[in-house]
């Protein structure tokens, strides 16, 4: 038995293989990731994306749909790009921001004196508003991860969350 899912390659992008690396460009840039599990094969044929396998084991399906994400993503990515948005909340110490290239410095957290930071990898872009901050990238990967750095350095420790709910939190994903 034999599991496909197929991927239609929008018209603005262009798909490639290169041994297990799949390419994929558009109007926004390039993405570029390994595809390789055991029993799947993908293959790209007249602007369809197939990936197939013929085990029947759940672990091997499962990871059919998640190249097939991963694929749509990319393509996603590479034509719309994605944006998500955090709100900056406090209630007792105003926090402090400062944008430096490749991390995010977080000041004045619970009115502590050093200084928090969060990792930015590159291919997202921070903007910081009044008490918003605007990630944008065509990797959806790395801008999910930039925002999860950042919740993680506010982080509330040896203090009650009930009480003291000041931290970056995102708000949504466009």
């Amino acid at each position: 038995m034999v599991h496909t899912e197929n991927i239609v390659i929008p018209d603005s992008v262009q798909v490639s293989m290169d041994g297990d690396m799949i390419v994929v460009k558009g109007p926004k840039g390039e993405l570029q990731r390994s595809m390789y599990y055991p029993n799947i094969s993908v293959s790209i044929e007249d602007g369809v994306v197939a990936i197939s396998t013929t085990s029947s084991r759940k672990a091997v399906y499962a990871m059919v749909g998640t190249f097939a994400s991963h694929i749509r993503n990319m393509c996603t990515g590479v034509t719309e790009g994605y944006e998500l948005s955090m709100k900056v909340v406090y209630s007792h110490f105003p926090i402090q921001l400062k944008l430096h290239p490749g991390i995010l410095e977080i000041g004045n957290f619970l009115g502590e004196k050093m200084v928090r930071n969060a990792k930015i990898p590159e291919g997202v872009t921070v903007k910081l508003g009044s008490d918003e901050v605007f990630l944008t990238g065509i990797d959806k990967e790395k801008v999910g991860n930039t925002a999860a750095n950042i919740e993680k350095a506010t982080r509330i420790r040896k203090r009650d969350p009930r009480v003291f709910q000041d931290g970056i939190y995102r708000v949504e994903m466009a």
